[in-house]
């Protein structure tokens, strides 16, 4: 039976979804290529991938955290939907309750489908009734869920988060982040919680505003602009002491060691080849 718990971004990860990338990859420079992705190519470095080399390093990231005591559940294909590899952005945890994504673009849609056969032994699970949210946009702070304002996530899907929130008795304001430029993927390519009080931040896409929010309240790593076309910041907390990153961040790496974290680093420069990483291709279900 699944239970969902999840009250914080680096509870020691007990169980997590993934799924595998399909042959089906996006078309980056075609005549039809949409609005949002235009914009977001301003933001982040898209380059074409070999989804056999994105699955060799998924098993890679999937070793070890079995190695570590996490329980792996892969979810089935989407047949037809590029970057499936992606399942954070389809559902997220927040406390005892599983929430349902609403995803801003249609051809990622039936990618939810995969989990149908999870949510019959999930207690509470909450389905918003509009606007657009993405699980690679949501973040758990003490007492609230942040929820950043980029490409894909909307202000009417921030506020149906809230309804569902209360309605399921979820008591945490959800308070929405801003960015200062248009073109943004997600949240976590530029701030991810990486463990009590500490964050990666790459302070020059958020307004003077939220830079003060977070200096309130986190130990905060700066990360630069190639870091963060890197997708560096995105990295993956499975314990309150222990992070994952990707191979090549060492300067980060550094950064968080120096702070008392265990760091461990995998191979994922294929995956990144697209602006997603180690929480892009990982759904936390439940964390102690």
């Amino acid at each position: 039976m699944l239970t969902p718990h999840a009250t914080s971004e680096y509870g020691a990860l007990r169980h997590v979804a993934m799924r595998y990338a399909s042959d089906v990859t996006p078309d980056l420079d075609g005549p039809d290529v949409h609005p949002v992705l235009t914009r977001q190519k301003t933001t982040s470095s898209w380059k074409p991938y070999d989804p056999a080399t994105v699955r060799t390093q998924q098993d890679t990231l999937i070793d070890l955290l079995r190695s570590r005591g996490t329980e792996v559940t892969l979810l089935g294909a989407a047949p037809g939907c590029p970057v499936q590899h992606y399942p954070r952005d389809i559902a997220f945890v927040i406390d005892h309750l599983l929430v349902m994504a609403r995803l801003n673009a249609t051809h990622r849609r039936p990618e939810a489908d995969a989990l149908a056969p999870l949510l019959p032994g999930a207690p509470h699970v909450a389905r918003l009734d509009e606007g657009t949210i993405e699980g690679g946009d949501v973040a758990l702070h003490t007492g609230t869920v942040l929820v950043g304002l980029g490409e894909e996530t909307s202000p009417a899907g921030v506020a149906a988060l809230q309804r569902a929130l209360s309605h399921h008795g979820v008591d945490r304001e959800v308070r929405p982040v801003r960015f200062a430029t248009r073109g943004i993927v997600h949240l976590d390519d530029h701030f991810t919680i990486v463990a009590p009080g500490t964050a990666l931040i790459h302070r020059d896409v958020f307004p003077h505003a939220e830079q003060r929010f977070f200096e309130k309240h986190f130990d905060l790593v700066d990360v630069t602009d190639a870091e963060a076309r890197a997708v560096q910041a995105n990295v993956l907390a499975i314990a309150p002491d222990t992070v994952i990153v990707i191979a090549g961040s060492d300067r980060i790496a550094g950064q968080l060691a120096a702070r008392g974290l265990e760091v461990l680093a995998v191979d994922y420069s294929e995956v990144t080849r697209i602006p997603g990483s180690l929480r892009c291709t990982t759904l936390p279900l439940t964390r102690a």
